[in-house]
């Protein structure tokens, strides 16, 4: 039998948990649907629950060539431009919680890794694979792809995100859309001209039913910006079209905002809209010799930027427990029993924050703003349940 752990998904949760299990000196292949590896999207933020991952897993001298180290995470209000309330990063940050703050272009992060898992004997990384069918045979597991292919194993990883088949094998439920749209892109920072605000900060504009993400990536050249929105057109008969979160209603839901934001809104590519979907927590996510990762076994809202953190939090915990576990099924069911309730308390607060931050009603606009306003920038009261998790070697 091929003594390989099987990783269903190529992209950052499935590369990083391939290098955690290389790591250990273990056999690996990852199948990536497409016809090459690579990263759809444009920026991404990793708190230090996510770098101190990929300190240990030796690639953070990598990301520091390409990454921005951002002074602040700054919250303003999109209508007034007034500033709301702001974190400090930095070395105050990294000394709390023993790894840096970073943005970067996903697509510079996922080379990183991936050069990585190229460059480690242990790990094979093949392309065109959708995978059709899962089985777990107990003494062996089968994963079959469109194209005829078939790769046997010891167990199977699911790292094959939100719309995951691997997850099939637990649950058939239906991913929740939020009623939100994500237009996202970066443009050469010298483009947008000096209306940004600082960049070393990454900002965060607010207001009902919207927002914007702004930050700099790859050592400040680029400049990202995601712009989110709730749809007034959005009804479930029209989910699967293009008929809702349209660039038109997009200007209309911003028409108000501040100048700074309505100079980013004109810059922000259109061509592409992403609805905005999470799962329902699910409260097994190991099988025998299946196990789900990352999107795959907790998709959620962008609203904390924790979704890759989470993967990254998974990969970490689930490497130490196969390093110490004497079986990967022993392993399995010690990472599920941590990372399910951490995981499915992340996902519901995203959930929540998102309504926090889209806030609509005026007294609780006005109860949020006077309680993030009162908070001092040092404060890290509502930051450390999520940027504070760290796995501890052993």
């Amino acid at each position: 039998m091929n003594e390989k752990i099987i990783v269903v998904g190529g992209g950052i949760g499935g590369l990083t948990i391939a290098l955690g299990i290389a790591k250990e000196k273990k056999s690996v292949i990852v199948l990536e649907q497409a016809p090459e590896f690579g990263e759809v999207g444009a920026g991404i933020q990793l708190a230090a629950n996510a770098t101190n991952v990929l300190q240990d897993l030796g690639v953070m001298d990598k990301i520091k060539e390409i990454g921005v180290f951002p002074n602040r995470l700054v919250l303003m209000d999109a209508f007034s431009g007034e500033e709301l309330s702001a974190l400090q990063l930095g070395e105050v940050y990294e000394k709390r919680y023993g790894a840096p703050y970073v943005v970067l272009h996903r697509s510079d992060l996922h080379k990183v890794l991936y050069d990585a898992c190229a460059e480690s004997e242990y790990i094979e990384l093949v392309t065109n694979q959708q995978v059709k069918n899962v089985v777990d045979e107990g003494e062996r597991v089968i994963v079959t792809s469109a194209n005829g292919d078939v790769h046997e194993g010891t167990s199977i990883i699911g790292a094959d995100g939100i719309w995951s088949e691997v997850r099939k094998q637990f649950v058939q439920d239906e991913a929740v859309c939020s009623e939100y749209v994500a237009y996202r892109g970066a443009i050469p920072t010298k483009e947008i001209g000096n209306d940004i605000g600082n960049l070393d900060d990454v900002y965060m504009w607010i207001g009902p039913n919207l927002h914007l993400v702004q930050y700099p990536v790859r050592k400040g050249e680029l400049y990202n910006q995601v712009v989110v929105f709730k749809s007034e057109s959005y009804r479930p008969e029209i989910e699967q079209t293009d008929q809702w979160g349209t660039p038109e209603e997009m200007d209309t839901v911003f028409t108000g905002t501040c100048d700074r934001v309505q100079h980013a809104i004109s810059f922000i590519q259109r061509q592409r809209r992403w609805p905005m979907y999470d799962r329902n927590p699910i409260d097994t996510w190991t099988k025998g010799n299946i196990a789900l990762l990352g999107d795959a076994a907790h998709p959620m809202l962008q609203y904390l930027a924790q979704g890759a953190c989470q993967a990254f939090e998974d990969a970490a915990y689930l490497t130490q427990q196969m390093k110490e576990k004497a079986t990967v099924q022993d392993a399995f069911e010690a990472y599920a029993e941590e990372r399910i309730p951490r995981a499915s308390f992340v996902q519901t607060s995203a959930r929540v924050w998102g309504e926090i931050i889209h806030a609509e009603a005026p007294e609780t606009i006005l109860l949020r703003d006077t309680i993030m306003k009162s908070r001092d920038s040092l404060d890290f009261t509502y930051i450390d349940q999520f940027h504070g998790y760290k796995v501890e070697e052993k």
